[in-house]
């Protein structure tokens, strides 16, 4: 069964520079990349990558951007017929500093990600009748991810979504649209109005958004694993150990690799697991979509812990 992806598609712009600017100044950097990117391609090439039919429906701008960006999709096996080339307008873009640390300053420029509305989500239904899993997050108008809910919900589809970018204050009306959520602990500590920093605090933040309507909380703790909870229990899977070079694109990982088993069936705690997998096997490599594994690599790094 395939997954469907509702979301962002963004050009990463990343200057490398030996610490970053205050106002008014001019620094000289000393790299440039041109990165694919965006939450919602993200999570569609992790998928992808992992041999499961994956679609992505969204927008990009009419310009060199968005070409670029759809070749990179399809090259990792996204089908791209769904995504909307918007004429009237650029793609979206993040420019990135990151200095020799890692410390980095972000701007975003929605571009077409801005445009998504209830058209797109027109777009979105007909791929829903092959699909088993939908994911979702928060790069696109809030209005057009609760209506994307909506028609997933109603069409039997298992609803994933991701609430990041963090925002405090989701509608009510979404959580019980949603089977699984999962927000990391900058993400749960703002949906549940408390710190979120251990298993423990994980918990109960994850029993709050079970109040809220959703079937299945999951807290990304980075070094600390994740944790789950649905109505039948409570587990954690502790972080796979390797040598973290760069963690942009984690949460997407996790998002795309636990999807990809859903799909397929498999038993919770094993989906849960291929995400934390392929997270660690993504901050291992730089960079967001360059970092996602393969199914063979996932495999091969499974069998080795």
């Amino acid at each position: 069964m395939a997954v469907v992806v509702f979301g962002s598609v963004n050009m990463d712009l990343v200057a490398r520079v030996p610490r970053l600017p205050v106002p008014g100044e001019t620094l000289t950097g000393h790299q440039f990349d041109t990165i694919p990117g965006g939450k919602g391609a993200n999570q569609a090439v992790a998928v992808g990558r992992l041999g499961v039919p994956t679609q992505l429906v969204g927008r990009v701008g009419g310009d060199r951007f968005g070409q670029d960006l759809i070749a990179s999709l399809e090259t990792a096996g996204v089908g791209c017929d769904r995504l909307l080339i918007d004429q009237s307008i650029t793609s979206g873009v993040a420019v990135i500093a990151v200095d020799s640390v890692g410390e980095n300053h972000i701007i975003i420029i929605p571009g077409a990600n801005g445009r998504v509305d209830r058209t797109d989500v027109e777009r979105l239904k007909p791929v829903l009748s092959a699909a088993k899993v939908l994911l979702l997050q928060l790069e696109i108008p809030l209005n057009a991810v609760i209506a994307a809910a909506q028609v997933a919900k109603a069409a039997g589809i298992t609803v994933i979504l991701d609430p990041a970018p963090a925002q405090g204050n989701l509608p009510a009306e979404l959580y019980p649209l949603v089977d699984v959520i999962t927000p990391n602990q900058v993400e749960a500590s703002q949906l549940v109005g408390f710190p979120v920093k251990d298993r423990e605090t994980a918990a109960r933040a994850a029993s709050v958004l079970r109040q809220r309507g959703v079937q299945m909380a999951i807290v990304k703790l980075g070094k600390q694993g994740a944790l789950c909870q649905t109505a039948a229990e409570t587990f954690s899977i502790p972080a796979f150990p390797v040598e973290v070079v760069d963690t942009v694109a984690a949460g997407d990982a996790f998002n795309g690799g636990f999807a990809a088993a859903l799909a397929q069936d498999f038993p919770i705690q094993k989906a849960v697991t291929w995400g934390a997998a392929v997270a660690a096997l993504s901050v291992t490599k730089t960079g967001a979509q360059t970092s996602l594994p393969s199914l063979h690599e996932l495999e091969e790094f499974l069998e080795l812990h």
